[in-house]
């Protein structure tokens, strides 16, 4: 027999006393006389990965939140608390994970309550954050703040349009309501860092937006000083069928709409979307689309191109 078949043989039988579906620490390792010695082995041939110092999980286990999850509960202290954008995927809400994060998860976002104790190891962003008892939930064997708490500290941010677009995003989630939402954000968090961007979104949430897009474009509707917006606006045609706008007013007869690269990109997207807008035009509505460029960035002009057509709307109303 080949030496390489023996030795592959080996690496097979130390595999296969370890468990296959979860995560599991050094110490576990040792108990199925799996040394150190071994596992190192076993990562440099792929049959693990070490997802944090102690703990491993089988190669063939793909990475998700959830997982490193797991794995932090393993080895983290009592008192640490998942927070903020992995608080949010943890309860439901997927769209306030960073761009692109389904794609490559960065740091779990820890907390941990004991003052001058910070956590580090790879797989954690931590720091330090006074948390009341009802702050505080249990999943997957982990400590994470609540629905509520995770919504306005992601309020909590610098920028007003993360800020709209996380909370609405909690709202959807169904746990708490915006009235919940405004009594926790005029009482609480009072000094805290960016406490005013939260208190002047909060009463600007609504959970019918459908996309961290879709909320940011009704920010921006907001911002550009146009009457009240309703998110999923429904718009009969003249052939019986029912368009729902991103968001619209209609009054003005006059609906705006986001057009994320994930949805409206193919040309049958694109087709989909013209002949959609088409028909809500032919019954007398003005649309426009606008795209990330729009919204974000030195060149965003979505404020100013739907100020222009809201003006003209009204215009041709009176």
């Amino acid at each position: 027999m080949h030496p390489s078949s023996l030795h592959d043989r080996r690496l097979d039988r130390l595999f296969d006393a370890l468990p296959p579906d979860r995560p599991f620490t050094r110490a576990e390792a040792r108990r199925e006389s799996v040394s150190d010695g071994h596992l190192r082995e076993l990562v440099a041939h792929h049959y693990v990965r070490r997802a944090l110092p102690g703990v491993y999980v089988s190669s063939g286990i793909p990475d998700s939140t959830g997982l490193r999850c797991e794995c932090l509960a393993m080895v983290v202290p009592d008192d640490a608390v998942v927070c903020d954008r992995h608080a949010g995927w943890l309860h439901g809400a997927q769209m306030v994970l960073a761009p692109d994060e389904h794609l490559e998860l960065r740091p779990i976002s820890v907390f941990r309550t004991t003052r001058g104790r910070r956590l580090r190891n790879g797989l954690a962003d931590s720091g330090e954050r006074a948390l009341a008892n009802e702050d505080v939930v249990e999943m997957h064997g982990l400590r994470v703040t609540s629905t509520l708490r995770t919504a306005c500290d992601l309020g909590r941010s610098r920028y007003p349009a993360n800020a709209i677009a996380a909370m609405d995003s909690m709202l959807r989630t169904g746990s708490f309501t915006k009235d919940d939402l405004l009594r926790a954000t005029a009482t609480r968090f009072r000094g805290m860092r960016w406490v005013s961007t939260l208190r002047a979104i909060a009463p600007l949430t609504d959970r019918r937006s459908e996309s961290p897009g879709e909320s940011v474009l009704r920010l921006r509707w907001i911002e550009a000083g146009l009457p009240d917006p309703e998110p999923q606006l429904p718009v009969v045609c003249d052939d019986g069928t029912v368009a729902y706008l991103d968001i619209g007013n209609r009054d003005l007869r006059y609906g705006a709409e986001y057009d994320g690269a994930e949805w409206h990109s193919t040309p049958e997207q694109r087709d989909h979307d013209w002949a959609r807008r088409e028909s809500c035009q032919d019954t007398g509505w003005l649309i426009d689309a606008f795209r990330r460029d729009n919204l974000y960035g030195r060149h965003a002009d979505a404020d100013s191109v739907m100020r222009r057509s809201a003006d003209g709307r009204a215009r041709r109303a009176a």
